[in-house]
Formats: structure tokens, C-alpha cells, sequence
């Protein structure tokens, strides 16, 4: 399972981790980083592109919400 992580800023303004081959692709707005990633899913926030299994897996091991945390706390 590969997934790469996309915390938005702004247009044009991205932290990514992950490759560009991901099974999946998750995206989230910065103001909404600090939500719960499941929450955010089901409150379309967070944004997937691809492998529904990858996301699931992502969002059950806690993964997603760590690397989510590190992307939207940069300096």
C-alpha cells in the first residue's frame, strides 16, 4: 500500500509526502488538518483519489493522521 499525502494551503501551495505512483492520493485544506482524518472523510474534507482500501487502511492504522499533523505543522 502506497499513499501520498496532500496538505493545501492555498492554490499552488502544497506540502506532499508520498509517491507519485500512490495507490491512493489524500488531500485536505490546512484550516481542516486538525480535524480527526475519518471525521474530515466523512465530512468531505479530506479528499481521496484512487485505492478505497489504501484510504481505509491509511485512516484505521492512524497513519494519515500523523503525516497529516507533520504536513500542516511546517514552518
Amino acid at each position: 500500500m502506497s499513499v501520498q499525502y496532500r496538505v493545501v494551503f492555498k492554490k499552488n501551495d502544497e506540502a506532499i509526502e508520498g509517491p507519485d505512483d500512490a495507490d491512493v492520493v489524500i488531500r485536505i485544506d490546512a484550516k481542516n488538518a486538525t480535524m480527526n482524518p475519518t471525521t474530515a472523510f466523512m465530512a468531505g474534507k479530506l479528499k481521496a483519489e484512487g485505492n478505497t482500501r489504501s484510504l481505509f487502511e491509511a485512516l484505521w492504522s492512524g497513519e494519515a493522521e500523523k503525516v497529516i499533523s507533520q504536513l500542516a505543522s511546517r514552518p
